[in-house]
């Protein structure tokens, strides 16, 4: 999961010094978390689909207890020996299934008896473009999460696609991400679906119930850049303009992917 599929295909795969939205916003998520207890616990994340644990042991190493649902086996194994490398191992559990085994991960009881979900931070990073039922699987992210607390996501987008097909010259592919109503380019497509951002926003509220509250491009312009400028200043230009353009439509929405914080509404 998490693959590459934006504009920048044959570009540069990373431009060192721009600030990554996704890691910025989770942070200030984390932080926002900690100020609302009294600092004594952990943040509790859930990382579905989260694999050899991109996400999930740097997490682990700002202090969270993590745990991972991941189908695959091998994933999960490198997800272990990464931890014990960083010496997070015991802050980061993993569960072998799919979005379905949310069922089986403990959650705990409200004041009025209610089983309610146990994370203060739901990861669904590229999730949705591989599930049978995205509408089920954002309702089992919400269900995970306790009330206040936030889910994010990040999804393979579909302007992207249509225009790195194009660049590439191949034509007809575009044509038929541009047409078919999932956004694949056709029956060896290895995702089932690419977004934009107005169905996230729909899956988001109508089926998970969330409220969405931000949505930026990941990495909108600074793979396409040849070469990082010189200096501090150049790479503080980068970092500028890539933040801007993160929350710029329509650039935001020409992004490879799209990353979006929505939470679940207190009392729900």
């Amino acid at each position: 999961m998490g693959a590459h599929y934006g504009v920048a295909v044959t570009a540069r795969s990373s431009a060192p010094g721009v600030v990554d939205v996704v890691a910025a916003a989770l942070g200030e998520e984390l932080a926002a978390i900690r100020a609302r207890g009294d600092g004594s616990a952990a943040p509790r994340v859930l990382d579905v689909g989260g694999g050899s644990g991109t996400w999930a042991v740097p997490l682990a190493a700002q202090g969270c207890e993590v745990t991972v649902v991941d189908s695959s086996a091998n994933a999960l194994a490198v997800l272990r020996s990464r931890a014990r490398d960083a010496g997070v191992a015991d802050r980061v559990r993993a569960v072998q299934g799919d979005v379905d085994a949310l069922a089986d991960v403990p959650d705990v009881p409200d004041d009025a008896g209610e089983r309610r979900g146990a994370a203060d931070l739901v990861l669904g990073h590229g999730l949705l473009e591989y599930v049978d039922d995205p509408a089920a699987a954002v309702r089992a992210l919400a269900a995970a999460v306790v009330p206040g607390g936030a889910v994010s996501i990040l999804v393979a987008g579909r302007w992207a696609a249509v225009l790195a097909r194009v660049v590439a010259g191949r034509v007809a592919e575009a044509r038929r991400l541009l047409t078919d109503p999932a956004g694949r380019w056709g029956a060896g497509d290895p995702l089932l679906r690419r977004m934009d951002t107005d169905e996230i926003r729909a899956l988001l509220e109508h089926d998970g119930g969330l409220v969405v509250e931000q949505i930026r491009g990941h990495r909108v312009l600074a793979d396409l850049v040849p070469e990082v400028p010189d200096g501090p200043a150049g790479a503080a230009d980068l970092a500028a303009l890539e933040a801007l353009a993160a929350d710029t439509p329509p650039l935001r929405d020409l992004a490879s992917r799209v990353h979006v914080m929505a939470r679940r509404p207190v009392g729900r």
